[in-house]
């Protein structure tokens, strides 16, 4: 087949026009084109009354040897993703192994294990079960639906579960966002791909394999992890929920096995340490035994919601509110004066801010969406970056103590009932608390007090938001508008924290401890993350093979 790179048709198209586009772009009679199929489309809005999608399209034709003189053709790559090693389904698949090899298969070796059933941990053990190595799979949360159940009871009539909650349980915090499977990361060995044809297989839209923003959303996205983890348990691995690691258990500088918080001893020499960002309690308990950690910048802020046409009308002018465009979103930096970045993050159309928090006494914002994006408004996280010099960078946990200090500052301010402070944007820049709420309505539940949010952040995340605010109104259209809502806080876009390892994936301090995924500081987002479990259970997967080849040869030796 041969790919077809920006083509670009008007965004109300019909399928007729693409096919016709397509054979006209060809130069050839369009019974010559067999069959043809999107792998990317995007939109392109920099005009903003004159709105395009643009594709990559491959597409099956005669002679396509006498069409590669064109240079906006090229035969179409190779999207497979390509494991690193076998099955291991018995010794035969591993060259030069006797029948005293490796045996994790017959389980006379350690299973490896994978700790959180967030998008690292989840495809750490799907992609270890896919390679018929029958992982563990721990997760201190609940299954998806009960867990819903939980957090939509919080949000409703303020009954929140510390163990059960937008942080905690299966899917991760991804479970309950926009559920937006993007990334800047490159697509080495088709990992990206991977994931998303794993999403699609598990019941995503097919739509996530070839438009340039997909997204799911909370809905759909609590079908796509259930079943994924039923995908897992399928080829062998297993999965315990409401389970939570309490200790880990280490000979001679190597992990040996974990403890849980029912006693129970489990011995396995490979532990993928999928935590996520909020598993503060299992960072001071690995820091405890010596693990190597490292302070890592991270930013704060609040959540800024406007009514949705508002965005739209910015972004798309008079195209704005056709369904083939659906709800805009946007993205904004600013370089302040300080030097410090404040910038958009995790936009979510048509959404609504939700209450994120993991521990009791502590407010926590962050923004979800449905598939549909129909919600009344548009928000978006308005961070700015703080450094470990800012916390104490000579405790490697300080950035954590330093989040919990302003969720409490927000908690306070709220009321000290998981009300969320909130701010009318007029309001936060002329420096007063706000005393009503006016035409934007917050979306934030079990419900917002509005005052002032300036001691909720510190002084210099404060000033560096008054300053980016008028330069975002700048670039988009509107968003500056007086009735604009601020709701606190944002305090985690990412981990405080990276713990710290080496060229095979493992702990620089802990052999078979493998930290992976956001909350061990190599991800950021639902994909990166997704694609960090992959890399470490390929890393895995690689050591195994290694041992096994290793023990066949001192067996064969023997």
């Amino acid at each position: 087949m041969l790919r077809i790179s920006n083509l670009q048709l008007p965004f109300d198209h019909s399928e007729a026009d693409l096919k016709e586009a397509i054979v006209a772009f060809l130069g050839v009679p369009a019974s010559d084109v067999d069959e043809y199929t999107v792998f990317r489309r995007s939109t392109d809005a920099r005009k903003r009354n004159k709105v395009f999608f643009l594709y990559l399209i491959d597409v099956d034709v005669a002679n396509e040897d006498a069409l590669l003189s064109n240079p906006a053709l090229k035969p179409s790559p190779d999207t497979n993703y390509a494991f690193v090693t076998p099955r291991f389904e018995d010794d035969s698949n591993l060259p030069g192994l006797t029948d005293q090899g490796l045996k994790l298969a017959s389980g006379t070796k350690p299973r490896p294990v994978v700790i959180g059933l967030g998008p690292c941990g989840m495809y750490a053990g799907l992609l270890l079960a896919q390679m018929g190595l029958r992982p563990l799979v721990i997760e201190r949360g609940k299954k998806a639906r009960a867990r819903s159940k939980d957090v939509f009871k919080f949000w409703r009539k303020n009954e929140f579960n510390t163990k059960s909650n937008v942080q905690f349980g299966e899917g991760g915090a991804g479970t309950f966002s926009d559920g937006k499977l993007t990334t800047r990361i490159k697509n080495e060995n088709n990992r990206v791909r991977k994931v998303l044809e794993e999403m699609a297989k598990a019941g995503a839209p097919e739509e996530v394999l070839h438009l340039a923003k997909p997204h799911i959303g909370t809905y759909k996205l609590i079908r796509v992890v259930r079943n994924l983890r039923a995908e897992i348990v399928r080829l062998g691995g297993e999965v315990r929920f409401e389970t939570q690691m309490t200790d880990v258990e280490i000979e001679d500088g190597a992990l040996r096995g974990i403890v849980l918080d029912t006693g129970e001893h489990v011995d396995t020499n490979h532990l993928v340490l999928a935590i996520g960002h909020s598993a503060r309690d299992t960072f001071e308990m690995l820091y405890d035994k010596g693990v190597h950690f490292e302070p890592k910048p991270f930013s704060v802020g609040a959540r800024i919601e406007h009514p949705q046409d508002v965005i739209d009308k910015a972004q798309y002018g008079t195209c704005a509110g056709h369904p083939a465009l659906g709800a805009a979103d946007y993205t904004l930096t600013h370089k302040c004066k300080s030097g410090r970045s404040a910038y958009s993050f995790c936009m979510c159309p048509g959404g609504q801010v939700v209450a994120a928090t993991s521990e009791e006494g502590h407010v926590v914002t962050n923004g979800m969406s449905y598939y549909s994006r129909d919600e009344a408004n548009a928000n978006s996280a308005l961070v700015v970056d703080v450094r470990p010099k800012d916390f104490n960078d000579e405790h490697p946990l300080a950035g954590v103590s330093f989040q919990r200090y302003w969720e409490e500052q927000a908690f306070k301010a709220g009321g000290e009932n998981y009300f969320a402070p909130v701010q009318r944007l007029e309001d936060f820049m002329k420096q007063r608390p706000s005393t009503h709420i006016g035409d934007v309505l917050p979306s934030y539940q079990p419900g917002v007090t509005p005052t002032d949010l300036s001691p909720c952040l510190p002084g210099y995340v404060v000033d560096s938001m008054r300053e980016a605010i008028p330069a975002f109104d700048r670039k988009l259209r509107g968003y500056a508008m007086p009735d604009a809502i601020l709701s606190g806080v944002e305090t985690r876009s990412s981990s405080p924290v990276r713990i710290s390892r080496d060229h095979s994936f493992q702990s620089v301090n802990l052999k078979g401890l493998y930290p992976a995924g956001e909350g061990a500081g190599y991800a950021g987002g639902i994909m990166s993350a997704a694609v960090d479990g992959i890399k470490v259970a390929e890393a895995i997967a690689q050591d195994l093979l290694q041992e096994g080849m290793h023990d066949g040869a001192v067996a064969q030796e023997a």
